[in-house]
């Protein structure tokens, strides 16, 4: 069964660019594996700093094979003092 995933993350001011180089990144690796059906990553027009990713993968074990990645864990160490606050992550059933 897919897993549908949104991931909200919030950068601080100062680091805007560098978070996005650093997710435009981790979409680019992502969309590679086999498992992953989307992944697309927003900006917010209100809230430059708040960023959005709508992720569908295959199944959980996909899923959690994509968060042994590599680049997934260089991603939440390197990525630390560029947040906000820590991501939000909604898994949810697509009704429509």
């Amino acid at each position: 069964m897919p897993i549908n995933l949104t991931v909200i993350i919030k950068s601080k001011p100062e680091s805007i660019e560098t978070l996005k180089s650093l997710l435009l990144d981790l979409v680019q690796n992502s969309t590679k594996e086999a498992a992953c059906l989307q992944y697309d990553l927003h900006q917010s027009y209100d809230e430059p700093n708040t960023f959005i990713f709508h992720e569908i993968w295959e199944n959980q074990n996909g899923l959690d094979n994509h968060n042994q990645q590599s680049y997934i864990q260089s991603f939440f160490e390197n990525s630390k003092p560029l947040l906000q606050e820590a991501p939000i992550l909604y898994k949810t059933d697509k009704l429509a």
